[in-house]
């Protein structure tokens, strides 16, 4: 599993139904690409839910390295490139991915933190691990994923939930739509 994410800070008086209605308009057209796990179609706006910023920051759970490469040099990342500019597209390899009970994804949470600088790394994945499954099982979760990128030693947590309260920390985001084709493919629990 790898996980990806780019952001599109927007100015502050930016109209974000032109977000929304982008991801009406074309929110579908990875409903089946082919490696992809779940992309979720991710918003926040300035002063709700202690946004300081508006956003537009979609969140990739990846089954393959080809469908990750097939998006963003096969067609479907230059689509946003050509409207908004060419953001930086973050990367992280998979630790944990874990199945909640809830039904619907309407919020997510991202949380990033260094990876302590001192301690075993094991200790630290197996954090990560252990965070992913408390996540998953808290009422209201839909799933939950843990990843790392060690070109920066950051860990980043992942979550889906049905409620706008969220038992968990992090930038709290509007899910607008869920493109999940591979998601019953993601593999579940530790990752090494």
């Amino acid at each position: 599993m790898h996980a990806m994410q780019y952001e599109l800070t927007l100015p502050a008086d930016y109209d974000m139904r032109v977000i929304r209605d982008r991801v009406d308009r074309s929110g579908h057209l990875l409903d089946d690409w082919d490696g992809l796990g779940l992309k979720a179609y991710l918003m926040r706006e300035r002063g709700l839910r202690g946004s300081p910023v508006n956003q537009y920051a979609p969140f990739y759970l990846w089954n393959t390295v080809e469908g990750m490469n097939a998006f963003l040099w096969g067609g479907g990342f230059q689509r946003l490139s050509d409207d908004f500019g060419r953001p930086s597209a973050r990367q992280w390899t998979g630790l944990a991915y874990e199945e909640g009970a809830g039904s619907r994804g309407r919020f997510a949470v991202r949380r990033r933190q260094p990876v302590p600088a001192s301690g075993a790394l094991a200790e630290a994945a197996e954090d990560a691990v252990r965070e992913a499954r408390r996540l998953a099982a808290e009422d209201g979760a839909l799933l939950a994923a843990a990843a790392v990128d060690t070109s920066r030693w950051e860990l980043v947590h992942f979550s889906l939930w049905e409620h706008d309260s969220p038992k968990a920390d992090g930038d709290v985001f509007e899910v607008l739509h869920l493109s999940a084709p591979g998601r019953d493919r993601l593999p579940r629990g530790r990752r090494w």
